[in-house]
């Protein structure tokens, strides 16, 4: 299967070089230095896959993720030179899907790249059974794949595809102990994602489906070890 990437980058050098790499591996790659510039190309193409900068000239990446996250849910892969671990944890909660550090190493970016774009192609949709209930079978907590919607009470919550995969492992596995390594494999398929990663995704989970995020009922943290879904069955 062939992709579709855009970079957007004012490093113009770095962007050239990747989008090379890139094709030399059948991904095909375009790039742009400003966000005018990705607003122009996205007139006329699609693409499956972003790479983008946080400081554009004068224009801000964090911006441009918040407005496309509005809309789509496009894998957005954060290259910055900024460092530090709030701008990474600001990336991640905004609905970046990694953040990749200048200078970064291009076998390991373009490995980073195809995890991500194979976990599209191999998107787990049940077929066979489209509903998933709790054993008890009531509306507290209840998956819908098909819509990516979550039934809490009977108030349907809607789920980004991540945060949908990531509560459906922890469901799967109720009133289980889920280790960290557990849900990175199932929900990011590989080792590459930090805890923060993990942490940014699991609050904005407990902030849909908990009624008190800072005190959740549902969604229990085992330090040192992962996470438990508390389900009181009859």
């Amino acid at each position: 299967m062939h992709f579709n990437c855009l970079i957007i980058d004012d490093e113009v050098d770095l962007a050239k070089m990747t989008c090379e790499y890139f094709q030399m591996f059948d991904i095909s790659c375009i790039w742009t230095d400003s966000i005018s510039g990705y607003e122009r190309i996205t007139r006329e193409h699609t693409f499956d896959l972003l790479l983008l900068d946080i400081n554009l000239q004068e224009e801000s990446g964090f911006r441009l993720c918040k407005e496309i996250r509005e809309t789509s849910d496009i894998p957005i892969l954060f290259i910055s030179a900024r460092q530090s671990d709030d701008d990474v944890l600001i990336a991640l909660n905004i609905g970046g899907d990694d953040y990749i550090k200048k200078p970064y190493s291009l076998s390991v970016l373009l490995a980073k790249v195809k995890i991500i774009l194979k976990r599209m192609v191999n998107k787990e949709v049940s077929d066979s059974e489209p509903e998933l209930r709790n054993r008890d079978d009531s509306d507290r907590l209840r998956l819908e794949e098909n819509t990516l919607k979550v039934y809490v009470n009977g108030n349907a919550v809607s789920l980004k595809a991540k945060e949908f995969k990531l509560l459906k492992c922890l469901s799967d596995h109720r009133n289980t102990i889920v280790t960290k390594e557990e849900l990175f494999n199932t929900v990011w398929g590989d080792t590459y994602f930090s805890d923060g990663t993990l942490n940014v995704h699991i609050r904005k989970l407990r902030e849909k489906i908990e009624e008190n995020p800072n005190q959740p009922v549902l969604i229990k943290t085992v330090w040192g070890v992962g996470y438990i879904l508390e389900i009181e069955e009859h």
